[in-house]
């Protein structure tokens, strides 16, 4: 099989799609598990975790926020809501800039966040227990490559060549 025969390029679609499927199982395994087994979703755990960095400790602001968490404005605001009611994180305005808001860790969303951490670990512990050091590591790197690569999808970039699944015919874009 070469990369110029037909079913090659169907295997390597197929590949890609298994992938991106097996992605799309373990936000969705990630959403439900932590939800049952931390009490919190995922976004949540995100949010406390990033406002529980040194770096952070004086807040950070909503859209700097969103952009480190790649989500959007109005997905982090739902969940910002719920942190607000629980107590575990406020939002202020920004006192050089009035339009702007800040987000900080309450002390309760510390005390919360501290509390979570041995659970967090042992599911971390449990969620990777047949892997070997040197796996996780790979694992990161390539996820970070994948990202990294989903960031720099154009589909309307000049020559951009599409196959349609299953043809071995490419149309080039212009």
């Amino acid at each position: 099989m070469t990369k110029f025969d037909p079913s090659y390029e169907e295997s390597v679609s197929s590949i890609h799609n298994r992938l991106f499927f097996r992605l799309f199982q373990a936000g969705n395994t990630l959403d439900r598990q932590t939800t049952k087994t931390l009490g919190i979703t995922t976004v949540q755990w995100a949010v406390l975790g990033a406002l529980s960095r040194p770096q952070a400790s004086e807040g950070m602001s909503f859209s700097d926020l969103a952009e480190y968490l790649v989500v959007s404005r109005q997905s982090l605001d739902g969940v910002m809501k719920r942190l607000e009611r629980d107590g575990h994180a406020h939002r202020i305005t920004d006192t050089a800039d009035r339009r702007a808001k800040n987000v900080v860790l309450t002390e309760k969303g510390r005390t919360f966040w501290e509390a979570l951490q041995p659970k967090i670990y042992e599911f971390y512990r449990q969620s990777l227990e047949g892997f070997r050091f040197d796996d996780k590591v790979s694992l990161v790197y390539f996820l970070n490559r994948l990202n990294e690569g989903m960031g720099d999808v154009d589909l309307e970039k000049e020559n951009v060549t599409t196959r349609t699944p299953g043809s071995s015919r490419a149309t080039a874009h212009k």
